[in-house]
C-alpha cells in the first residue's frame, strides 16, 4: 500500500482544530486562552501550529519555553503575546528585542530583567510574576508576595501583566485535595496582590488537565498544552481528542532469512526459524529510542502489528514482517491510526509527550488542512 515515499510526520490542522475547540468549550465566556507551542510545538512544528492557532483560531497568548523559541515565532510573523516562561538572564535583553514577556520566578530573575528594561528606557514593560504553590521547580514563595510588592511600587519599567502558577498533579483524582490546597493558596497570593497594586493582573494556572478537571481554576486565563495536540491525561476525555501528529515512514528493503541468521548491530536478534525482515528509514536520531529493539516496540503494517527486532540503529530500525503482505514502498505507521503516540510510548514506560517531542526536525512535515 504505497503513499509516502519517505518518513513523515503528518501535521493534521482539522484535529488541532477540534481539540481547541473542544477545551474552549469547557472554559466560560471570557476566559482567554494561552496556547502552548513550546519545544517546537510539541515536536509538530512550532511555526505553522502558531501561525494556525493565530490566524484561524484568534489565542489570546502563546507560551513557549525559552527566549529564543520566542524570537523564532516573532522572526516568523507572529504577532500574539508570547510569555516565556523559563527566560534566562544571558538572554533577556533578546526578550525585549523580539516583545517577548518574561515569567519572573525568583529574586534574581526579576532584578535582572528590571535593570534591564530601565537600561532600555522601557516603561510599564509587560513581566509575569511565577509563584510555586506546591510545585517546587520555578516559582516564588507565598511569604516573597509583600517584598515582590514593595519592589514593584518603586519600578516604573515594568508592569504586572499577569501571577500564574502551575499544578503539579491535576490528572490525578488521587491528589485533589493537594490540588486544591494549590488552588486556594494561588487565591490568597492574587488577593494581596490585588489589594497591593492599584490594578488586576490576570490569573492563570491549568494545564490542560487542570482545564478538564478544575472549572473552578480556570480564573482569567486557561493554558492549553499537550491537549492542543490530542491528549488529555484521561481515557474519558481523550475520546473527545485527536491525536494531531502521526509519525509514518515506507519499507525500504525486504529481506528473508533463513533459521540461525542474524540481524542488525552485534547480532541481537537471532532467527529461530525462516523470516522476512523489512527495513524502515528511522532510527534512534530521529526520536525511536534504542530501547524499543528487540521486540519493545512495534509499528504498523497494512493493519497488523510488525515488531521491530535486533537493536534500533541510528537512522533505521528493521521489523519482523513474516506472516504479512507486504512490499516494498509499502506505509508503516510507527504512531497515528491503529497505534497512537501515547500506546506506542506506553511500551517503554515513557508519556506522549516525550515521544512527540522526540521527532528529529530532519524527519520531513506534511500539512493537512
Amino acid at each position: 500500500m504505497l503513499h509516502n515515499q519517505e518518513s513523515v510526520l503528518e501535521i493534521n490542522f482539522k484535529a488541532l482544530q477540534q481539540n481547541f475547540e473542544f477545551l474552549k468549550s469547557k472554559t466560560k465566556t471570557g476566559t482567554k486562552i494561552l496556547a502552548v507551542v513550546k519545544a517546537y510545538g510539541y515536536g509538530s512544528d512550532a511555526i505553522e501550529i502558531a501561525k494556525f492557532l493565530q490566524d484561524e483560531l484568534n489565542v489570546d497568548y502563546f507560551a513557549v519555553a525559552y527566549i529564543r523559541e520566542g524570537a523564532y515565532l516573532r522572526a516568523a510573523g507572529i504577532t500574539t503575546p508570547i510569555l516565556v516562561l523559563h527566560p534566562q538572564i544571558v538572554n533577556l535583553k533578546h526578550a525585549i528585542a523580539y516583545n517577548l514577556e518574561p515569567s519572573l520566578y525568583n529574586d534574581r530573575i526579576f532584578t535582572a530583567f528590571a535593570k534591564e528594561a530601565a537600561k532600555q528606557g522601557k516603561k510599564e514593560y509587560p513581566v509575569h510574576i511565577k509563584f510555586n504553590t506546591g510545585f517546587n521547580r520555578l516559582g516564588f514563595f507565598h511569604t516573597d508576595t509583600e517584598h515582590i510588592l514593595q519592589k514593584l511600587k518603586t519600578l516604573s519599567q515594568i508592569k504586572v501583566a499577569s501571577i500564574l502558577s502551575h499544578l503539579a498533579a491535576s490528572e490525578d483524582h488521587n491528589e485533589k485535595d493537594f490540588t486544591q490546597n494549590q488552588i486556594q493558596l494561588f487565591k490568597e497570593i492574587s488577593e494581596k496582590f490585588h489589594k497591593g497594586l492599584n490594578y488586576k493582573p490576570m490569573l492563570h494556572m491549568t494545564n490542560t488537565s487542570g482545564i478538564l478537571n478544575y472549572p473552578e481554576a480556570h480564573f482569567d486565563m486557561v493554558r492549553m498544552g499537550i491537549g492542543l495536540f490530542g491528549f488529555g491525561n484521561d481515557p474519558k476525555y481523550d475520546k473527545h481528542l485527536q491525536p494531531v501528529a502521526s509519525l509514518k515512514s515506507v519499507i525500504s528493503q525486504i529481506h528473508r532469512i533463513e533459521k540461525g541468521e542474524s540481524v542488525g548491530y552485534n547480532r541481537a536478534f537471532i532467527a529461530d526459524d525462516y523470516a522476512t525482515i523489512a527495513t524502515i528509514p528511522l532510527g534512534h536520531a530521529d526520536g525511536i529510542s534504542r530501547q524499543y529493539g528487540n521486540g519493545v516496540g512495534s509499528v504498523i503494517v497494512n493493519g497488523k502489528s510488525a515488531p521491530i527486532v535486533g537493536n534500533v540503529c541510528m537512522d533505521m530500525i528493521m521489523i519482523n514482517v513474516t506472516g504479512i503482505r507486504c512490499n516494498e514502498g509499502d506505509e508503516v505507521i510507527i504512531f497515528g491510526e491503529g497505534q497512537s503516540a501515547e500506546e506506542f510510548a506506553a511500551k517503554i514506560n515513557t508519556i506522549s509527550y516525550e515521544i512527540l517531542t522526540a521527532v528529529s526536525q530532519r524527519v520531513k512535515r506534511v500539512f493537512l488542512r
